[in-house]
């Protein structure tokens, strides 16, 4: 009983070890990017000192979108151009923000 049991067992299991790994081929290099595209939309960051304030100015293109203003003592707290029109709202704790990217700006 014992034997045929284990056998039983032994024929159960035996597909699980008669698999093979699949022959995996490396991944090939991507390839390079097209002229003139460069990494250019990476943020600015100005540092300025005014006061006992220390504000640091984010920029990409040249267009301000984020300052973020930390006192001596105390939170930080952000401003920040949600819509693109200049006008800066405070925000102190930016956990959420959702990409609003430009798709085409003429």
């Amino acid at each position: 009983m014992r034997r045929t049991l284990i056998a039983l067992l032994m024929a159960a299991a035996l597909p699980a070890f008669a698999q093979q790994p699949p022959k995996l081929e490396p991944i090939p290099e991507p390839p390079p990017p097209p002229p003139g595209m460069t990494d250019t939309d990476e943020p600015q960051v100005t540092i300025v000192k005014r006061g006992e304030d220390t504000v640091s100015e984010y920029r990409i293109r040249g267009k301000l979108y984020m300052v973020k203003v930390t006192p001596p003592h105390g939170v930080p707290y952000y401003l920040i151009d949600r819509n693109g029109d200049g006008r800066m709202v405070r925000d102190d704790a930016p956990a959420l923000s959702v990409p609003m990217w430009v798709i085409k700006s003429w």
